[in-house]
């Protein structure tokens, strides 16, 4: 009965840590990348992707002269481009960090590498409820 008791209590103050635990922010896909640029190298061509938001996509060339417009989305686990010419789409399961350099292999087995200068933030945690 002792030994029920050592559980029961272990049990109890790790849920209660759990509770005390802060509200983490929940990571949405695309929310650190809109409005963001994204250096992408492929085939040993970097280049700029401007993300704007409401899915709007503009692919300039290494001279900085717009090479095509689209759109882009991000859902599903995935981030996807499309122009005119096509789409593709990469598997995006984790938030795009500033600096850090992500290689992705696509749906049409293409190897892109991608870095983001700078992400948006996420949102500061509300206050606690019930307090």
């Amino acid at each position: 009965m002792a030994h029920r008791s050592i559980a029961l209590t272990a049990l109890t103050a790790g849920l209660t840590l759990i509770a005390a635990a802060p509200a983490q922010a929940e990571w949405i896909p695309g929310a650190e990348i809109s409005g963001q640029s994204l250096q992408a190298q492929t085939n040993g061509v970097t280049n700029r992707v401007d993300l704007l938001p409401g899915g709007i996509a503009r692919i300039s060339s290494p001279s900085g002269a717009t090479v095509v417009e689209g759109t882009w989305s991000a859902a599903d686990g995935q981030l996807c481009l499309a122009t005119a010419k096509g789409s593709d789409c990469y598997p995006y399961r984790a938030a795009f960090q500033a600096g850090q350099p992500v290689t992705l292999v696509s749906k049409c087995n293409v190897m892109t590498t991608f870095s983001a200068a700078s992400v948006n933030l996420p949102p500061a945690p509300g206050p606690e409820r019930g307090r």
